[in-house]
């Protein structure tokens, strides 16, 4: 029997193993997906293979030529996952993981396919069954289909959805809680649609039974005309009446649905890990929430409600006209299909533009969200003309793409008019003809006329939504692009409660990768309770990926992180970062009081609370110089203070929330040696009775640590105290000697005359240097 074969497949028999493979497949076994690893299991670039049959799991793993092979069964399973750009698939069996391929996320669309293709074989439970090349085929991927549908599973988890209407039905989870008045909102809106209907019906006996007879010689009948006036004015004060109803109604449920659309978008993002924002730009996120939100509110506050408004009033005048006369209501319906057929064509082209306009948007707001906060170093560097041809150019981009779109929007909507105008001018010609034959009355065509001017007026509204609807699925999108992404730092289901954290610390073989690139492995490390270790390392050695890892700012690619014996993965992420406190290289403030600020990580704290923390801080004194105290108000990122009192008042956040563990992340190394002595005075306050862990480039402030940790390449080289690993001579002599020389340097160059060099680092004799 002739073996067939995925598209998938076509790769690995053209491959050096691919003569070996198929020595090795039974006559009755088909290759039902490929996929190609491209990393070993030590993160080198090598190729291997996995592969699924009909009968079994192959693998060839990465630099290697030699084939493994498991069973189908119902114990074997495939489980995917990613961390920082490099993809691992795992094979677990039913007590034990069986083998490990690893993989870049190029090749995620391929993973997900042969996993998908493993599941289903797996799920029919018919290894070794009947030759499945007379099954339907995926036109993209090539796979068989699994039963009853249509649509390869693979293919649409590995491939982005093209932005559609389809996606703006996604925001109903955002309005099921207004759903109540969403329904009174659609009654009304019915209700008042009908109301509209009334007066055309109402000319027919206008004209069929007071003017054509008045014309004839009758006499007009003024009660009868009262009648159909009175009928005529309360339709139209019903209709006002519904329609300032609907629409209230409707927009207050719009605005709502709008105000939770960016809550639940902002907090959402604010629960994603570090690495989401590495990858986006704030001007990006910031147009996301903002103005795509808004562009979807405007969409559910007026032009939804438009459009549902045409829909039933096309509907209900279609069923009037047909009742009235059904040969003239098909001639009414002649332009439908050509309009049809125009929106549909130009609701891709409108789609693909309106994203495009979208990320073109995103590059202008990036400009400002760059240049706004950096507007001193701009104006430092005399780089004003640069930002602004920077703008200048972003912007010529976002006019050129709006102008190509506007191309194709202003061909559509006169077309469409044009169109209706012709539909228009059928139905007088064979409304006219019918007359002529005493088919019709003129009542009947004047009312038809009048129906059709709605219904062709309506139809053009539609057609004019096409383009607000793409926007706001555009928006959608974008939004939902943030919703969708799960954070690389979880939450477990059942989080260890976390009421007291005594502070020991212990790290597992812990391995950590950016992407391909090995940070940290290997690493073994135990800190206790109330101890201070001091990190040291040339740059790049992974100092601040550890810390990182220890805040859960990124999880751990291995082993694991301990605190108190406890895995930090079983904690809740907020739980467990209150008990961090963290002192950075560049402290952040937020717009507001000098009070606001400190008290940022306990809100509800006293004044009396926020003073003392001050006063630990050795802040006190200068905020008191400032104009209003603790009042006075602190610019966007801590503008009108210099480094150390932010520095200062960054200390004072941190001891206000009184943490067990505090980490210090070159708190000193930004500002001189005045102010250091100020912010040490400090910090030798905030170290009490906590575990903590500093790094710092200048040696000397780490004088007070119990245990330094030397770092190189991600890996622990040395633990000990100073002196201990001076008297070693290694890789922590070699740091000190080089910044001890260094530090000669720079004062001989001012000018300054080093007697003893100990005075350049207390924390070591001078005999020993």
């Amino acid at each position: 029997m002739q073996h067939h074969h995925s598209v998938d497949a076509s790769g690995v028999f053209s491959s050096p193993v691919g003569a070996d493979l198929r020595a090795m497949l039974s006559e009755r076994e088909n290759v039902l997906a490929a996929l190609q690893v491209d990393l070993s299991a030590d993160l080198r670039f090598a190729a291997g293979w996995v592969v699924v049959t009909s009968e079994r799991l192959l693998a060839c793993d990465p630099g290697t030529a030699s084939w493994r092979d498991w069973p189908l069964g119902n114990g074997l399973s495939l489980r995917l996952q990613d961390h920082g750009g490099v993809g691992s698939l795992e094979l677990h069996g039913p007590s034990e993981r069986l083998a490990l391929w690893r993989f870049t996320l190029a090749h995620h669309a391929q993973v997900l396919r042969l996993v998908q293709r493993f599941e289903q074989q797996i799920a029919r439970g018919d290894v070794g069954g009947p030759d499945e090349a007379d099954e339907p085929l995926c036109p993209t991927c090539h796979t068989p289909l699994p039963p009853d549908t249509e649509e390869c599973p693979a293919c649409a988890r590995a491939q982005p959805p093209q932005t559609s209407t389809w996606v703006l039905l996604r925001l109903w989870r955002f309005a099921r809680p207004y759903r109540k008045h969403l329904a009174a909102g659609f009654g009304l809106t019915l209700a008042s649609t009908a109301a509209t209907l009334v007066p055309p019906y109402l000319t027919i006996p206008l004209m069929d039974d007071i003017l054509i007879p008045f014309q004839n010689g009758k006499q007009i009948d003024p009660g009868l005309v009262l009648l159909y006036l009175s009928g005529l004015l309360a339709s139209a004060l019903a209709a006002w009446g519904l329609s300032w109803a609907r629409t209230y109604i409707l927009a207050l449920v719009s605005e709502r649905i709008g105000a939770d659309l960016r809550t639940t978008t902002y907090e959402h993002l604010l629960r994603l890990s570090l690495d989401y924002f590495g990858g986006k730009r704030t001007g990006d996120l910031m147009a996301r929430i903002g103005s795509e939100t808004d562009r979807i509110n405007v969409f559910l506050s007026l032009h939804a409600l438009d459009f549902v408004t045409d829909v039933l009033m096309i509907m209900m005048t279609a069923a009037i006209l047909f009742s009235i006369n059904p040969w003239l209501a098909l001639v009414t319906l002649v332009p439908l299909p050509f309009i049809g057929w125009m929106i549909h064509t130009v609701r891709d082209r409108l789609r693909t533009g309106f994203e495009k306009i979208d990320r073109v948007w995103s590059e202008v707001t990036n400009v400002l969200a760059d240049t706004i906060p950096g507007i001193r170093v701009v104006k430092a560097f005399a780089q004003e003309k640069r930002e602004a041809q920077r703008f200048r150019d972003a912007n010529q981009h976002n006019l050129e793409v709006n102008d190509k779109l506007n191309k194709t929007w202003s061909l559509f909507t006169p077309t469409v008019s044009l169109l209706t105008e012709i539909g228009l001018l059928v139905v007088w010609a064979f409304g006219i003809w019918l007359v002529s034959r005493s088919q019709i009355t003129v009542g009947v065509l004047t009312a038809f006329i009048a129906y059709i001017g709605r219904f062709y007026s309506r139809l053009d509204s539609m057609s004019r939504i096409v383009s607000v609807t793409q926007k706001a699925a555009a928006g959608a999108k974008r939004i939902f692009d943030i919703l969708d992404h799960v954070s690389n730092v979880p939450d477990p289901v059942q989080p260890v409660k976390v009421d007291r954290v005594e502070g020991a610390i212990a790290m597992r073989n812990v391995g950590f990768r950016y992407g391909s690139r090995s940070v940290i492995k290997g690493l073994d490390l135990d800190i206790r309770p109330g101890e201070m270790i001091g990190l040291v390392g040339h740059s790049g050695s992974g100092k601040s990926t550890l810390v990182n890892l220890i805040s859960r700012f990124y999880d751990v690619s291995e082993g694991s992180i301990q605190v108190d014996g406890v895995d930090v993965r079983r904690f809740a992420v907020a739980d467990y970062r209150r008990h961090i406190g963290l002192v950075l290289q560049e402290p952040f403030l937020f717009f507001g009081t000098i009070a606001e600020n400190i008290a940022y990580g306990k809100p509800d704290a006293s004044r009396d609370e926020i003073i003392a923390a001050a006063r630990a801080a050795h802040a006190h004194e200068f905020i008191l110089r400032l104009p209003h105290g603790y009042d006075s108000l602190v610019g966007e990122r801590g503008q009108g203070l210099s480094g150390g009192e932010r520095q200062r008042i960054s200390i004072a956040r941190a001891l206000l929330i009184d943490p067990r563990i505090l980490i210090l992340d070159e708190a000193t190394s930004a500002v001189d040696t005045e102010t250091e002595k100020e912010i040490q005075k400090a910090l030798d306050n905030l170290v009490q009775g906590r575990t903590t862990i500093a790094i710092a480039h200048r040696l000397s402030t780490l004088r007070k640590a119990d245990r330094l940790v030397v770092m190189d390449r991600g890996e622990v080289v040395e633990v000990g105290p100073h002196d201990e690993l001076m008297d070693k001579q290694g890789a922590y002599w070699r740091l000190y000697e080089a910044q001890a020389r260094r530090a000669e340097e720079d004062a001989q160059a001012a000018g300054v005359v080093i007697v003893d060099s100990s005075l350049l680092h207390p924390a070591h004799p001078a005999g020993n240097s």
